[in-house]
């Protein structure tokens, strides 16, 4: 079972290929480097029909947080989303869900008071400022370094503003987060 810290423990698999049910719904929040990503392949690898959804792949740019928490509720409801194209620094690809899948939507601002509603688990992913800088550093080096003060103030704004940890039904220890369940 899950080594939770607060909230409801979040279901288990009758079977390793099994989600609760194939509308299932979960949102996993948690700032920078803190574990979300290694969380999410988690679930994904023990239900492989789970949709694995990282708002890395759809934040416009270096100061899109915002913008991209605001395309979560969308996501949910349409079943649709548009990927960030990095390179070009412009919109790209627009990708389709499969509505009677289980859906895992990761990222720094996945968890709001407008996208809480429509998940059926929330997850908020805690880890020491220091380990998460060097994680997430270390993930994505040079690339990342002259934004992490950039970033980290976007985050203290939605935070402050959301409180997506007092959302989650379940909070995670990061050093924890790369298992499930």
């Amino acid at each position: 079972m899950l080594d939770s810290v607060r909230g409801a423990a979040a279901p288990t698999p009758t079977s390793t290929t099994s989600a609760p049910h194939s509308r299932w719904r979960c949102l996993i929040d948690g700032r920078s480097g803190s574990g979300k990503t290694e969380l999410g392949r988690a679930i994904a690898a023990a239900w492989p029909e789970v949709q694995l959804i990282k708002l890395d792949d759809f934040y416009p740019g270096w100061d899109g947080l915002d913008a991209a928490s605001a395309m979560v509720p969308r996501i949910l409801s349409s079943l649709r989303w548009q990927e960030w194209d990095w390179v070009t620094n412009e919109a790209g690809e627009w990708h389709e869900l499969d509505g009677n899948r289980p859906i895992v939507v990761e990222g720094v601002g996945a968890l709001s008071r407008a996208s809480k509603p429509l998940a059926d688990h929330t997850i908020w992913v805690e880890l020491d400022d220091s380990t998460r800088k060097k994680r997430a550093l270390e993930r994505d080096g040079e690339t990342y370094a002259p934004h992490w003060e950039r970033w980290a103030r976007q985050e203290l704004l939605f935070i402050a503003r959301e409180k997506p940890k007092a959302l989650a039904d379940e909070i995670r220890d990061g050093n924890l987060a790369a298992s499930w369940p």
